[in-house]
């Protein structure tokens, strides 16, 4: 097995306090491995990571445009977002089109990440509902899916139904992996994740970002919601969030968080695909290093790379916002 390498490190005081350790892999164009380090080969869960892909369905089965989604609804479909009011508010449109109830939603209920939405719900007295979960967009793609292909939509989350048949069968084209025989886990949202190698999730996204390989309709559907996602980064995930906040910066870029130190990323223009994992699970490190990743590429503009590297070494500060130390990439 290969070693990981050094992602990430916390410095305080002028002191190393931390360092983040894991894999990650940069394939580019023809599938040619552009940078990669620690064992690439190793199957690691991408979770909330490949939103995008599982959104393909549900642009190719005809779904988004029978039930009349907009971009903003696309990329909600993508997202991990912080329950704001906006998030809840395109939820709940997208139901609203699928003439379907709040209930029909498997991804259970959760209070909203983001701080402010989950105070402003205690202040009414309301307790949040399946709409506040971060993946509530996914599982009304998913549910706009079951209608599409004539299913019931109940149990729609169960890895035996048509919709994660479907999902799955357009993860195993874009990695080249048999799912079969994949380990197979549930997701938070009470959905199937199967544990992927790394490699094989960068070669997906390159696959993803460029359309290579890819038959037209498919490369189409990629390119909608790649647009969709740099037209709303907001929705994708929200206030004071790594994935919107750097998709605002660099609009050209397309990044997604999954969960346990993994994100994946893909450079459309420049036929990239990107896969990271921070081996001990810290979001903070694998953030940092993925805008290292993505900064070293020669793919940008001088004004796009200063953006990039303003995400390479992030403040740490206390709660009387003392600056403590920072988290910088080694990458």
């Amino acid at each position: 097995m290969t070693a990981d390498v050094p992602l990430a490190e916390v410095t305080r005081g002028g002191f190393v306090e931390s360092r983040h350790d894991g894999a990650f892999a940069t394939v580019g164009p023809g599938g040619a491995m552009l940078r990669a380090g620690g064992d690439v080969e190793r199957p690691i869960y991408p979770r909330s990571a490949i939103k995008a892909m599982q959104c393909l369905p549900v642009i190719e089965s005809g779904a988004a445009d029978r039930f009349g989604f907009d971009d903003a609804e696309i990329a909600l479909a993508c997202a991990s977002h912080g329950g704001e009011p906006v998030h809840v508010d395109t939820a709940r449109a997208m139901l609203v089109k699928l003439s379907l109830a709040e209930d029909a939603l498997e991804c259970g209920a959760h209070w909203p990440s983001e701080a402010r939405a989950a105070r402003d719900l205690v202040k009414r007295g309301e307790a949040p509902s399946a709409l506040h979960n971060n993946c509530s967009g996914k599982h009304a793609g998913m549910l706009a899916l079951s209608l599409a292909l004539g299913v019931p939509h109940r149990g729609y989350v169960d890895l035996d139904h048509p919709v994660q048949r479907r999902i799955a069968a357009t993860l195993g084209a874009l990695t080249g992996c048999d799912l079969a025989t994949a380990p197979c886990g549930i997701d938070g949202c009470s959905v199937p994740t199967w544990a992927l190698p790394l490699v094989d999730l960068a070669r997906a996204f390159q696959r993803f970002a460029s359309g290579e390989g890819l038959a037209p309709e498919r490369a189409a559907a990629a390119r909608r919601i790649t647009a969709a996602v740099s037209a709303h980064p907001f929705l994708v995930a929200g206030s004071k969030r790594f994935c919107t906040d750097l998709m605002r910066a660099v609009p050209r870029a397309f990044v997604k968080t999954g969960a346990e130190g993994v994100f994946c990323a893909a450079v459309p223009h420049a036929g990239i695909g990107i896969a990271l994992k921070c081996r001990d699970g810290a979001g903070r490190a694998a953030e940092t290093a993925l805008a290292g990743l993505l900064a070293g590429l020669d793919v940008w503009t001088e004004a796009e790379r200063r953006e990039l590297l303003g995400f390479t070494a992030v403040k740490i500060r206390n709660w009387r916002n003392l600056e403590t130390g920072e988290i910088h990439a080694l990458l």
